[in-house]
C-alpha cells in the first residue's frame, strides 16, 4: 500500500481550520467575557437597586421629609405677610394635582416620563455626547425620577459617582413606587425657587392662590422655573419668565399634550401675578413677634404658620402716617393695640430697608409731657378730682425751676385745664404734693419697664421710655384701669392646621379704681377736645395725651379712641433738635391720620367720664380718712420711706437734702412730702389753710 501524503493534507486544510479556530475562539471569547461582564453588572446593578430599595424611607416618611424649618407668618386676615426659611406649601395629591400640571412639567421635563423604569437611555446617551463634547457632566439626561433621587438624597454635584448613584436611587424609586406615587413626590418638592418648594408653594408665592386651582398659563410658568428657577422667575423678570413659559406650551403641543388651538388661546401676559410682599413696614412686626416663638414654642422643629394680630389694612394706613407726616430727616414709629391688647399695626421706622432698627420696641426716649399721665393719676388716686382748683403759678422744688410754654402763667385754674393745656408748674406742684416715688409707682404700675428716677424734673418726663410701654399704659385707662398686655401671636399651627399653640390672655386685674380711670379719661378728652392735642381729632370722642421734650427733639402723641389705642413718635436717632416738632403737630396729626383709617368700621364709643367715688370721699370720716396714726410715713428727700415717729414718740424728721443724679433708684413706695407753706401756694389757699381738715377727696399728706 502506498504511504499517505500528509503534508498535502496539511498544507491544503490543515492551517485553515487552525486560523479559522483562533479568530473564533477570540470573537467567541470575547462575547462571553462582554456577556460576562455585563450579566455580572446587571446582576450587581440588581443587587444595588433591590438593596437601595429596601433602604428607601416608606412613601409617607418621603412626604413628611422637608429640608430646613419653614415659617410662613401670617396677618389678622389669614394673608401672607413673609415666609422664612423653605417653604412647601400644603402636599398635593396627585388626584387633585391639575390635569395641566402634569402634563406641562412631563413634556417639558420627561416626555418618556410613563415609558421607563426611572432611567431613559436616550437621554443617558445625549448626556454621554454631551460630556465627550463639551467635556463636563450636563443634567439634560435626567429624568424627573432621577431629578427626584438627586433633590430627595443627593447633592447636586455633576461627577460620575454622583450620576452612578442617582440611576441607581432612581431605578429603585421604580422599584418600590408607582408612577402616580412618582410624580405625586415630584411635583411637590421640586424648588421653584424664592424659597417656594413644591407646585402649591410656588402657586402661592406667584399667584396668590392654592395649586390646585392653576389654569394653563399659570402651569406653563411654573413648569418653566424648574430648569433655572432664579433666572426665570416672574419676580426677578416677567419677561423671561413669560418667554420660557411660551417654550413649554409649545413643547406640550409638540408631545400632543394640547391642541394647537389651545396653545394659542393662553395669553401669558394677561396672567395675574402675586404683588411681592415687600420688606418694608410689617417686618418691623415680624421682626418684635418671631424671637417670643422660642418661648411659645421652644422645641419645635415642624413646618409652622404663625397667626398673628396685624390688621393689614391698619398697618398700610400706619405706614403711610409716617412717612407722610414724619418731618424731614426725623424718623417716626406707631404702635396701635386693640381693646385685648392685640397689636394692629406696628412701624418701627420710617424705611425697613434703609433701617430695620425698631424704634417703637427698642428705643428708649424721653416722653415730655406725656409722661404726667402717671402724674395726675397719682394725684387723681391720692383725692383730686378734675374740676378741684389749682394755681399755676412760678415755683421752684429742690433748687429746680419749672417754667411752662411761652413763660405765662394762668393763675388760678381747674386740674382739667391744667391738662389739657399741658401746665409744667401744676404737674411739678402735684408731683411734690403726692410724692414723686408715688409718680414712679405708678408709671411702673402701669407697665414702665425702664429705670425710674425720683428727681423733681421726672413730672416732665425726663426719663427715657419705650413707646411700646407707653401704648400698654394708655391702653389700660382706655380699660378702665385694668391690665392690658400687648400681644403679636393668635395661634401657631402645623402647615396641615394642627394648633401648637393657641394665646390665652392673663385674668385682667384692676390698676387704680374706676373713678380714677374716670377721671384720667376725662382729662384726656379735654386735651384732645381744647387743649394741646386738638390736632389728632377725627370726628369721634378722642382722649389723648401730647408729649414734647425740650429743644423739640421728641415729639409724641398717645391716645385712644373706639377701643383702639395708638401711640406715635417722632425725632431724630441722634437726638438732635427737629425744628417745629411738637407733640401737638405733626405726631398728632399722624395719630388723627391713621385713627381714622384704623376706627372707620366701628362705632363711636362715648368715654366713662362720670366720677362714681367711694363712700368715704363722698361723705369724708376723719378717721377713715386718717387710718391709724402709728402706719404713718413719708418720703425722704432721698426717696427712702422714713416713719414718722421715733423711739421715743417723737416725729422723725426727714434727712437734709443732698443732690441726686438720674441714677437715684426708683422707689416702690411713696408718699406726699411737701410743707404747709408751699400747698398754700401750689393751691391757691390763704395762707395756714392747710393746717385745716383737707377738703372732700383730697388726701392729706403728711407734715414735713
Amino acid at each position: 500500500m502506498a504511504p499517505r501524503d500528509n503534508s498535502r493534507r496539511r498544507k491544503s486544510g490543515g492551517e485553515g481550520p487552525r486560523s479559522g479556530s483562533f479568530l473564533g475562539r477570540l470573537v467567541k471569547g470575547l462575547v462571553i467575557w462582554s456577556c460576562a461582564v455585563v450579566l455580572l453588572a446587571a446582576i450587581g446593578l440588581t443587587a444595588a437597586v433591590l438593596v437601595t430599595a429596601r433602604s428607601l424611607p416608606s412613601y409617607d416618611r418621603l412626604k413628611s421629609s422637608q429640608t430646613g424649618h419653614m415659617i410662613v407668618v401670617r396677618a389678622d386676615d389669614g394673608s401672607e405677610i413673609v415666609t422664612l426659611g423653605p417653604s412647601y406649601g400644603k402636599w398635593i395629591p396627585i388626584s387633585r394635582m391639575p390635569r395641566v400640571m402634569q402634563d406641562a412639567m412631563i413634556s417639558v421635563e420627561d416626555r418618556r416620563f410613563h415609558d421607563h423604569w426611572g432611567v431613559d437611555p436616550i437621554g443617558i446617551a445625549r448626556s454621554v455626547m454631551v460630556r465627550v463634547q463639551k467635556g463636563h457632566w450636563r443634567q439634560g439626561g435626567s429624568t424627573i425620577t432621577q431629578q427626584l433621587a438627586r433633590n430627595t438624597f443627593l447633592n447636586s454635584s455633576r461627577t460620575f459617582d454622583r450620576k452612578i448613584r442617582e440611576i441607581v436611587i432612581a431605578l429603585a424609586l421604580e422599584t418600590k413606587f408607582s408612577k402616580d406615587q412618582i410624580l405625586e413626590l415630584y411635583l411637590n418638592k421640586v424648588y421653584f425657587g424664592g424659597g417656594a418648594y413644591g407646585v402649591d408653594s410656588a402657586a402661592r408665592k406667584f399667584f396668590g392662590h392654592s395649586g390646585e386651582q392653576l389654569s394653563l398659563g399659570e402651569a406653563s410658568i411654573i413648569a418653566g422655573l424648574v430648569k433655572a428657577p432664579s433666572h426665570y422667575s416672574p419676580t426677578a423678570d416677567a419677561k423671561a419668565a413669560v418667554d420660557r413659559a411660551q417654550v413649554v406650551l409649545e413643547t406640550m403641543e409638540d408631545a400632543g399634550a394640547i391642541t394647537p388651538a389651545e396653545e394659542k388661546a393662553v395669553d401669558l401676559k394677561s396672567v395675574k401675578m402675586a404683588e411681592e410682599a415687600g420688606q418694608n413696614s410689617a417686618r418691623y412686626f415680624t421682626d418684635w413677634v418671631l424671637p417670643q416663638l422660642d418661648q411659645i414654642l421652644p422645641d419645635n422643629d415642624q413646618q409652622i404658620e404663625v397667626w398673628t394680630t396685624l390688621d393689614p389694612a391698619a398697618q398700610r394706613a400706619a405706614t403711610e402716617a409716617i412717612q407722610t407726616n414724619a418731618p424731614k430727616g426725623a424718623q417716626g414709629a406707631l404702635v396701635s393695640v386693640d381693646r385685648d391688647g392685640a397689636v394692629l399695626a406696628m412701624v418701627g421706622g420710617t424705611d425697613y430697608v434703609t433701617s430695620n432698627y425698631n424704634r417703637a420696641t427698642n428705643a428708649v426716649r424721653q416722653p415730655g409731657s406725656s409722661w404726667k399721665l402717671f402724674v395726675y393719676l397719682a394725684a387723681l388716686e391720692a383725692g383730686y378730682k378734675p374740676d378741684d382748683k389749682v394755681v399755676d403759678e412760678p415755683v421752684t422744688i429742690d433748687g429746680w425751676t419749672p417754667r411752662d410754654s411761652g413763660g405765662k402763667y394762668a393763675g388760678q385754674i381747674d386740674v382739667r385745664t391744667a391738662f389739657a393745656y399741658s401746665k409744667n408748674t401744676v404737674a411739678a406742684q402735684l408731683g411734690n404734693e403726692v410724692g414723686f416715688g408715688a409718680v414712679a409707682n405708678m408709671a411702673r404700675r402701669f407697665g414702665i419697664s425702664t429705670p425710674i428716677n425720683t428727681l423733681p424734673s421726672m413730672v416732665l418726663g425726663t426719663n427715657d421710655v419705650r413707646m411700646l410701654d407707653m401704648v400698654r399704659a394708655f391702653s389700660e385707662i382706655s380699660a378702665k384701669g385694668a391690665t392690658v398686655i400687648p400681644y403679636g401671636i393668635r395661634k401657631v399651627t402645623t402647615t396641615e392646621g394642627e394648633v401648637l399653640y393657641s394665646h390665652r390672655p392673663d385674668p385682667a386685674q384692676q390698676l387704680v379704681p374706676d373713678y380714677v380711670a374716670a377721671g384720667i379719661t376725662d382729662l384726656l378728652q379735654t386735651a384732645v377736645a381744647i387743649g394741646t392735642g386738638r390736632a389728632a381729632q377725627i370726628g369721634r370722642p378722642v382722649a389723648g395725651k401730647t408729649g414734647t421734650t425740650s429743644s423739640n427733639k421728641d415729639g409724641w402723641f398717645l391716645g385712644f379712641s373706639s377701643g383702639i389705642t395708638t401711640g406715635v413718635w417722632m425725632g431724630r436717632d441722634d437726638a438732635k433738635p427737629v425744628p417745629g416738632l411738637q407733640g401737638g403737630t405733626a405726631p398728632a396729626r399722624a395719630f388723627a391720620a391713621y385713627m381714622r383709617v384704623a376706627t372707620a368700621k366701628r362705632p363711636p364709643e362715648k368715654f366713662q367720664t362720670e366720677l362714681k367715688l367711694p363712700t368715704q370721699q363722698l361723705e369724708p370720716d376723719d378717721e377713715t380718712l386718717q387710718n391709724n396714726p402709728d402706719s404713718y410715713f413719708y418720703v425722704d428727700p432721698n426717696g427712702n420711706i422714713a416713719n414718722h415717729q421715733g423711739a421715743d414718740g417723737t416725729a422723725v424728721a426727714p434727712a437734709p437734702a443732698r443732690p441726686r443724679d438720674d441714677t437715684t433708684p426708683v422707689q416702690e413706695d411713696g408718699g406726699a412730702a411737701a410743707n404747709d407753706d408751699f400747698l398754700d401756694r401750689a393751691t391757691g389757699r390763704p395762707a395756714g389753710s392747710a393746717h385745716r381738715p383737707p377738703p372732700t377727696g383730697r388726701a392729706t399728706p403728711h407734715p414735713n
